[in-house]
């Protein structure tokens, strides 16, 4: 037995090294052995060690522009991409599209806490060295708005029309029971949702510019590694592109927010570790937080069982569904709450001491 996988452990060692060896010839690298970690390999060769990832050949192009982009406006906090030997930062080689990086050792040496602030903090000067204005039409602001409140809207009818079918039963289902449970909850979350919109398009209607910054799309802690000096590198820019920064956070805070009932001051923290370095306009906070509270997720759940309704359906995995869907949106709810809180402190104070010298 022993023998027979030391056998197949070589095969496997030899395949590896065949399928990686004209992969990496344009770097003049050559492999000596290679570990798979999915679409990652770590290549130790005649040079080094690396990293060498393969990813879809159409998000070749944006991704390493987007990088060279960061490089040329001083960001440096970026795994370094090597260029082949005739200048290339990437090989097209059966149908896939691989780029090489050197391998970083990413030994924990922050707590979990400190960590995510160390990344916010990188990313808050990844957006502000890629921060520009851009001109947005007047029409399209609008369109935005409309498509936008309209959705809202739709969903408030949903709501309304769920509800009234739930509590017209006799039995209701336990998944019915619990939404009405919490109907108030998702409603209230939507009004908030829907006046922050409305606030933000008050104050920008007329604004013809709006401020983008380079995204880096997919913000994670496994994409914020550590060399071995203890500096942090992002990696995995493959869906970068120029937005809002909030199109960082946001999914970052929805990702982070899926856990048991908490009240999650940690995420406020890191908030405000990317605020303070990367302060948000009172419109671009406006629209951020209306993002934030919108309860989508528990939304879809309902919108789903109500589409099943006339077929077989599991009741215990959608009564599971909607009570996770929930926490998030509880948990969403207090970051929300505390960021407002905060957000209308500092404007109180502000209008307080812009009062105070003008009476001196």
């Amino acid at each position: 037995m022993f023998r027979l996988k030391k056998v197949w452990a070589d095969m496997n060692e030899k395949n590896l090294l065949k399928k990686y060896t004209p992969i990496l010839k344009p770097y003049s690298v050559e492999p000596h052995f290679v570990e798979e970690f999915g679409r990652l390999a770590k290549i130790y060769s005649n040079k080094g060690t690396f990293a060498l990832k393969g990813i879809d050949p159409h998000n070749g192009s944006d991704f390493t522009r987007h990088v060279r982009m960061l490089y040329q406006k001083g960001y440096n906090r970026i795994v370094p991409i090597y260029p082949t030997m005739d200048g290339r930062y990437a090989v097209l080689y059966d149908n896939k599209l691989y780029y090489l990086m050197p391998w970083l050792p990413n030994e924990d040496r922050e707590t979990y806490f400190k960590k995510h602030q160390q990344m916010f903090r990188e990313l808050a000067r990844l957006h502000i060295l890629s921060s520009k204005e851009v001109t947005i039409e007047k029409e399209d602001r609008e369109e935005h708005y409309e498509n936008t409140l309209l959705d809202l809207e739709k969903e408030q009818e949903f709501l309304d029309g769920f509800i009234e079918h739930c509590e017209s039963k006799e039995y209701m289902s336990p998944f019915e029971l619990m939404f009405c449970m919490y109907y108030h909850d998702i409603r209230q979350a939507l009004i908030y949702s829907e006046n922050k919109l409305k606030e933000w398009y008050e104050e920008t209607k007329e604004d013809e510019k709006a401020r983008v910054s380079i995204i880096h799309g997919k913000i994670s802690p496994e994409h914020f590694l550590y060399d071995d000096r203890g500096y942090g590198y992002f990696t995995n820019f493959e869906q970068a592109r120029y937005g809002a920064p909030g199109h960082d956070l946001l999914p970052f805070l929805a990702r982070s927010l899926k856990t048991t009932p908490k009240q999650n001051d940690d995420c406020i923290e890191w908030l405000y570790t990317y605020f303070n370095h990367y302060p948000l306009k009172n419109d671009e906070m406006l629209l951020f937080l209306s993002y934030l509270a919108h309860p989508g997720p528990v939304i879809k759940v309902c919108e789903k069982y109500m589409k099943n309704e006339k077929k077989e359906k599991n009741e215990r995995k959608f009564t599971q569904k909607l009570l996770r869907q929930f926490w998030l949106l509880k948990n969403t709810e207090y970051v929300v709450m505390r960021v407002d809180e905060i957000e209308r402190q500092k404007k109180a104070q502000q209008e307080a001491a812009e009062q105070a010298e003008a009476q001196d």
